[in-house]
């Protein structure tokens, strides 16, 4: 989604950070140019100025331009100030503590992606939390919404309030709060009606509904795609709605991205999550610091963690792991990693989370190299037989032919996926050399990630080898990631 902004303001910070010293005259240069950047993106004009001036005062001072490596020192300000105005380092949670039913209350115009994001929400909150969910929908003005809504609660396995046809949205709203209250529901979600346009009879609507229900959380979903328009819609319903939070949809769409980063400055509430995609686990808590992270190129390393963490059970990496340093590592092994990559998003997702890799995926695309490619791989893996996967030695001329043509690739990709297994086990032969997986800590912090001397988190930020964007006083990795390499 920030793929446009990102690379422009890349440039000017590469430009910035190739220079050995910087004056008031060159600052303020390139700020102009991240301005220019910030409004073609789509972000408000107040809020693009707002921002410029406030990143211009830090980095015109005297400690910044003088200091050892100025060009990152304006980077570090401008992240920082990207981070406020996305709404701060921390995430904004969902308010589940008060007396139960807590009741959700979802606001937005017609084809934001309400209902959609009402049965995600529910998701969430029955799979993380551990919450008792029910779905009311108080759409009676658009065709089959009340169904819709029924069919994703019965794919996400959360409770649907029975329709009755001809109810009004505020005798269904009392109806869906006498349900939950009979049912011991933890969470009440109300998905209300929406209309094309911002209009006094949809207001009346919301606050009529609001006034029954007394909602805990009003959230206004919001269409990402929809550009400078989302903020004036988001505008529209704060100054008539008590909102408590923004949920972005679409923010896997090539969206300019001015929308999200316009938002919190304008409405003053936070966005609490972002919609990712189509399916209905596609839903995450909205970062501020890592969607700033991957806009400045920074990367954002622990979101791939995360997705790791969900993918990949931890006793299947064990037995992996241990397979790998007895030389044991087999192309079934290699078929479950490249499964794995795909199922955290696939190889363009995650060389643009990693950090200095924005460059690496910009070459992937030129190349025409995509996550098709993990599908080929996979292709050729199930052309072989059993006894071929166990033993890839086996693979002769012959027998590279018939897998070849079994996939419907060529020989050489055959060959280039060998290599690749063999370079695995190799990197694996010298790991076991090394003493294992502790040997290799040892070499990297002498006797652990972080030890004295090591490659640890401070030895990651500092001086000398900080993370690509990010450098000198810096470029200390987020504190939690340093938190987690420290536990690790």
């Amino acid at each position: 989604m920030f793929d446009t902004l990102s690379d422009r303001l890349t440039g000017v910070f590469d430009r910035l950070r190739g220079r050995g010293a910087l004056n008031e005259a060159d600052v303020r240069e390139a700020m102009r140019e991240v301005r220019i950047a910030l409004l073609e993106a789509d972000v408000a004009l107040p809020v693009a100025r707002k921002f410029i001036d406030a990143v211009t005062e830090k980095a015109v001072g005297h400690q910044v331009l003088r200091s050892v490596t100025p060009g990152q020192q304006v980077v570090k300000i401008v992240n920082d100030e990207l981070v406020a105005m996305l709404g701060g380092e921390e995430t904004s949670p969902l308010t589940l503590e008060a007396k139960p039913p807590v009741v959700i209350m979802m606001v937005g115009l017609q084809g934001s992606g309400k209902t959609t994001t009402t049965a995600k929400l529910a998701k969430l909150l029955k799979e993380k939390h551990g919450k008792k969910a029910l779905m009311a929908s108080l759409d009676v003005n658009r065709p089959a919404a009340q169904e819709q809504l029924k069919v994703l609660g019965d794919q996400v396995d959360v409770l649907t309030l029975p329709i009755i046809a001809g109810q009004q949205p505020v005798d269904i709203a009392r109806r869906a709060l006498e349900s939950a209250k009979l049912q011991a529901i933890d969470v009440l979600l109300l998905d209300t009606a929406g209309r094309l346009h911002v209009d006094e009879a949809l207001m009346a609507e919301m606050k009529a509904v609001a006034a029954v229900a007394t909602p805990t959380e009003v959230l206004l979903v919001v269409d990402s795609l929809t550009g400078q328009d989302a903020v004036n819609v988001a505008q529209s319903f704060s100054d008539e709605v008590p909102l408590t939070g923004v949920i972005l949809t679409r923010m896997d769409g090539d969206a300019r991205g001015g929308a999200a980063l316009s938002m919190r400055a304008v409405t003053g509430k936070p966005i609490k999550f972002a919609g990712t995609g189509e399916k209905l686990d596609a839903i995450e808590p909205f970062h501020p610091g890592r969607v700033a992270g991957r806009i400045l190129g920074m990367g954002d390393i622990v979101s791939i963690v995360e997705k790791a963490a969900q993918v990949i059970e931890k006793e299947e990496a064990d037995k992996l792991a241990e397979r790998m340093l007895k030389g044991q590592f087999d192309m079934n092994d290699l078929r479950t990693q490249l499964r794995q990559m795909q199922q955290m998003g696939g190889l363009g997702m995650l060389a643009g989370m990693m950090p200095g890799m924005k460059k690496a995926k910009q070459a992937m695309a030129a190349s025409g190299m995509d996550d098709k490619v993990l599908v080929h791989m996979d292709a050729i893996i199930g052309s072989m037989t059993p006894q071929e996967r166990q033993r890839p030695e086996l693979m002769n001329a012959k027998r590279k032919k018939r897998v070849a043509a079994g996939a419907g690739r060529e020989v050489q990709d055959v060959n280039k996926l060998l290599k690749m297994h063999q370079e695995m086990g190799r990197a694996m032969k010298q790991i076991k050399k090394m003493g294992g997986l502790k040997g290799l800590g040892a070499l990297f912090g002498g006797g652990g990630m972080g030890g004295p001397g090591g490659a640890g988190p401070a030895a990651l930020g500092g001086p000398a080898g900080g993370l690509p964007g990010l450098g000198g006083g810096a470029g200390q990795l987020p504190s939690n990631l340093q938190d987690l390499l420290k536990k690790n």
